[in-house]
């Protein structure tokens, strides 16, 4: 009876190392035997489309970077760490950069255009938009560049800063009152005070004004004008 325990035992022991011995052996056959993908082009696309393609493979993107590339526009994959057609396994990263296109000589001129445009040119050159500061500007209009740094022929840095117009300053006025005054008269004042005017009704005179006279008013509101006999 103690023999026959025994031999139970020592046949559970091997069957319990057999088990292990196979399922080792399973393991490893389905791993070596997972699916390979062909790796496909990427340089040239966008970063959305690389992303889509790579996907329907079952791989995926690791952006490690950016870099210059004449040749490539930028925001677009500029280089990828497996070359094309290769064999890889499923669920493999790709390591991609990213162009910035081609390296400026010189530091473009942007003064003078809108901070939209301003920005496209800068991207277009493999830079980027640096620090934007708004000021006051009697002269130039609302959203256009009145400076940038580095300077427009300067040898390009990474970025390029631009100082960009908020528009003329709103002074806080009081409404001047408007009755009784003739048309001539009433422009003259509002081109003065930097006041835009509207002017409604038949007659020579102006009987009616909103805002009302002595109202706190800012330079470039509108005056609502009602002429009269």
């Amino acid at each position: 009876m103690r023999i026959n325990k025994l031999f139970i035992g020592i046949l559970y022991v091997i069957l319990f190392f057999a088990i292990i011995i196979v399922t080792g052996y399973l393991t490893f056959t389905i791993l070596s035997f997972s699916r390979t993908v062909e790796v496909p082009e990427l340089r040239g696309l966008s970063l959305p489309e690389a992303n889509s393609l790579a996907s329907k493979r079952g791989l995926y993107l690791k952006v490690e970077g950016e870099e210059y590339d004449p040749s490539i526009p930028p925001g677009h994959i500029s280089r990828q760490d497996v070359p094309p057609k290769n064999k890889v396994k499923e669920n493999r990263g790709i390591k991609v950069f990213i162009s910035k296109g081609p390296k400026a000589l010189l530091t473009p001129d942007v003064t003078g255009l809108t901070l939209e445009d301003a920005e496209t040119i800068i991207l277009k050159n493999g830079m980027r938009l640096g620090k934007v500061i708004s000021v006051h500007s009697d002269r130039i209009e609302a959203g256009k560049v009145i400076a940038q740094r580095p300077d427009p022929e300067e040898k390009p840095g990474d970025s390029i800063s631009l100082i960009v117009s908020a528009g003329p300053y709103q002074q806080v006025l009081f409404c001047p009152d408007f009755t009784g005054k003739a048309e001539k008269e009433v422009v003259d004042i509002a081109e003065r005070l930097g006041l835009k005017i509207e002017l409604t009704g038949l007659g020579h005179k102006i009987i009616s004004q909103k805002p009302m006279p002595n109202s706190l008013i800012r330079s470039g509101d509108t005056i609502y004008l009602f002429r009269g006999e």
